[in-house]
């Protein structure tokens, strides 16, 4: 099992920043990518930024430029950090942080999401 959590996000004025972290542990020798996903209302889910194991990154064009995926490895957690700027207001949503653990098959672990609120 992984356990996920999350932290950051809140409200911000356009063109602001804001930094949101996820810290997962338990089997996290098996996590293969960490990202970060986000659902504003009445939309479905949508990635936003993954990081796989080896480092290499990926963006949803709505985000690039703007927004950095970082990893962070200790010795019984990873923290994946995205690192929020220029903020729209079309940004707002749930952001959820997303681990993926492949060993006997593949696993998909959720954070319980935060908030982040950009006003115009």
């Amino acid at each position: 099992q992984v356990q996920l959590v999350e932290s950051g996000g809140g409200l911000v004025q356009a063109g602001g920043s804001l930094r949101l972290s996820c810290a997962a542990s338990g089997s996290i020798f098996s996590i293969t990518s960490m990202g970060w996903y986000r659902q504003a209302p009445g939309k479905q889910r949508e990635l936003v930024a993954v990081i796989a194991i080896g480092g290499s990154t990926n963006y949803a064009d709505a985000v690039k430029g703007r927004f950095t995926i970082s990893r962070d490895n200790a010795k019984n957690t990873v923290t994946v950090t995205l690192q929020m700027n220029s903020l729209k207001p079309e940004d707002t949503a749930v952001y959820y942080c997303n681990a993926v653990r492949q060993l006997v098959g593949t696993a998909t672990y959720w954070g319980q999401g935060t908030q982040v609120t950009v006003s115009s």
